[in-house]
């Protein structure tokens, strides 16, 4: 039986999980990511198989533009994992409706997320879960950026 909880008290166990997710960031720096998230007014919710944790959703408040949205704060969820052996048994998505509802109850209307482009697992998912796609970009990034004192 899943378990869906506030992870509030077991931040070690879902920096555990996150190093999986976001490989390029250590432990360390993602449990003192999840507290500030926490902190910060945000949500991280963990999933229980018995005692062992199998997966975790943060999500979090945004009151700046979110694509697609028409209201503000937005509940937005920020990142999802669920470790492979225990994936496709609706784990996710009961950690996606967690989210949601948590979202609600801080009053909000809307809840997003988003994915890389390349990503069309997390696509599929996105989908099933009945999230509707509003847009596609492309970011840029310059380093040293100088005007031109020219004419």
């Amino acid at each position: 039986m899943i378990r869906i909880l506030p992870a509030d008290q077991q931040l070690p166990q879902v920096a555990e999980l996150a190093c999986q997710l976001w490989p390029s960031h250590s432990r360390e720096e993602l449990h003192a990511t999840l507290q500030d998230a926490i902190s910060d007014g945000g949500a991280v919710l963990l999933a229980l198989e018995g005692e062992r944790p199998v997966g975790f959703a943060q999500c979090a408040l945004r009151r700046d533009y979110v694509e697609g949205s028409s209201t503000s704060p937005v509940g937005y969820l920020e990142g999802i994992f669920v470790l492979p052996e225990h994936r496709r048994r609706g784990i996710a998505r009961r950690l996606v409706e967690a989210c949601q509802s948590w979202a609600q109850l801080q009053g909000c209307k809307e809840f997003a997320s988003d994915c890389e482009l390349d990503n069309l697992e997390s696509q599929r998912f996105h989908q099933a879960c009945g999230f509707a796609e509003v847009n596609r970009i492309v970011c840029f990034w310059k380093k040293g950026y100088a005007p031109n004192s020219g004419g």
